[in-house]
């Protein structure tokens, strides 16, 4: 039976602003409180689903997350009307107003954990999403994930859904950003690669000095269990402490993998040889490709700063491999040169494809950051809601639906708009209908 990675990516929903929330995230404090362009994003995450299916790409979209995040903020006791309790928190509280108004949930890659059915014990596709506990402003996205989720993957037969992990940092999960799947094509099992930051629960062990490790190995071990792994198919591989102090916040920003290939920088592991030798032992005989990159070649500041390795890897129809890159890595004289001479080396990787998506970059999310990769047979993929899909028409329909919705540009100042909350209601109401969804957001439910 055919098999396909689709790649679902997060829609940039119609308050996308710059809050710089994300402490060891360098791009995205580095922009903090800058002037963004909602409609702008929304259309450059739409251009590049559209350009990967166009490449023979099966592509989806999942829907961003309601914010300002009114609900929350009446958790937090803001009270009377909505626009009661937007004017309380941007003049009371003005970091807690922010966090419950982020852009986030647009890089998917943090929305979940996802294994193949190839893989499980029960043959099922399993999804867990990410509890996102480092960060106070992620971790108001799993609930409206998972409902999301279950939206698009509706069938039991086929999906098993797994609640998120308990909310306390000794389980930090952040996703599909520090887990990679390696394999000799995505209908056969393959190796899944955990990657962690920390120890929860032994304090000697190595961990980052000056930015969160936000992925422990307990999480990492729950989520193989609730899926039903077998533990001759799963890596547990440390993230390299010094590096994510350089601001290499997730694994996803260090090293990315497609099939047989993993890409990597030589620094983003803790001990990286015993680590690669027990992924090459336990992914058989078949051809496995390590590209490791040199930090002469491309030192781990260029790579932060391009996002070299928070770039997607595609096998395409033809068979060949190809990178999708933010132009960010044209733009970076190191980098650029690598990719060059990386075509025409004996690998996989057969071509690059550079992409415009600076709206999510400035906000610190590459085009790895902005997808949630799903492999399916044939059966699976017609289980998927098929209007989370993209082909020509939906990519229409999504675009009219940003033009008629979405504000140019969005600052600070606008969040406490009263009817910029409405806007996006009314938006998000329309797109539910649109994806066909059914109630999945807070203010639809009550």
């Amino acid at each position: 039976m055919k098999q396909f990675e689709v790649n679902f990516d997060g829609l940039v929903g119609p308050t996308h602003n710059y809050a710089g929330l994300s402490f060891g995230n360098v791009a995205s404090q580095s922009n903090a409180n800058a002037i963004s362009s909602p409609k702008q994003a929304a259309k450059q995450g739409l251009a590049k689903m559209k350009a990967l299916s166009d490449m023979g790409m099966v592509q989806g979209i999942l829907a961003p997350q309601e914010r300002p995040d009114i609900a929350t903020l009446r958790r937090l006791g803001f009270s009377g009307s909505d626009a009661s309790v937007l004017e309380q928190a941007a003049k009371q509280a003005r970091e807690v107003f922010l966090a419950c108004c982020s852009a986030s949930s647009m890089w998917t890659a943090n929305a979940a954990t996802v294994s193949p059915s190839a893989d499980t014990a029960d043959g099922r596709v399993h999804f867990t999403p990410a509890n996102l506990t480092n960060k106070f402003h992620r971790s108001l996205e799993p609930e409206v994930t998972g409902r999301i989720l279950k939206a698009t993957f509706a069938n039991e037969k086929y999906f098993a859904h797994h609640a998120h992990l308990p909310d306390n940092e000794h389980f930090g999960d952040e996703g599909a950003a520090n887990h990679t799947r390696l394999c000799s094509s995505y209908g056969h099992s393959g190796v899944e690669m955990f990657v962690y930051g920390r120890y929860a629960f032994d304090t000697s062990k190595p961990a980052p000095r000056k930015y969160p490790a936000r992925q422990t190995l307990e999480a990492c071990q729950a989520i193989a269990r609730l899926h039903g792994l077998d533990e001759d198919s799963v890596v547990y591989v440390q993230q390299n402490p010094d590096v994510i102090d350089q601001g290499v916040f997730h694994n996803d920003v260090i090293a990315v993998g497609n099939q047989n290939v993993l890409f990597f920088h030589e620094q983003a592991f803790y001990n990286k040889e015993d680590a690669l030798a027990e992924t090459r032992r336990k992914f058989g005989d078949s051809p496995l490709h390590f590209i490791e990159v040199s930090s002469d070649a491309v030192s781990v500041q260029d790579a932060v700063k391009s996002y070299l390795f928070n770039t997607q890897i595609l096998t395409l129809p033809d068979g060949n491999m190809t990178i999708i890159a933010p132009t960010e890595c044209q733009e970076n004289e190191s980098v650029y040169r690598y990719l060059n001479e990386l075509v025409t080396l004996n690998t996989p990787i057969k071509s690059v494809n550079y992409f415009d998506v600076k709206q999510s970059m400035r906000n610190g999310g590459g085009p790895a950051c902005l997808r949630l990769r799903v492999a399916l047979d044939q059966q699976e993929l017609d289980a998927v809601n098929p209007n989370t899909l993209i082909n020509d028409a939906q990519f229409d329909r999504l675009n009219r639906w940003v033009d008629k919705h979405y504000r140019d540009e969005l600052n600070e100042a606008d969040l406490r708009d009263p009817q910029l909350l409405i806007e996006s209601r009314t938006a998000l109401d329309e797109l539910t209908q649109l994806l066909k969804l059914g109630s999945v957001y807070p203010f639809q439910q009550d």
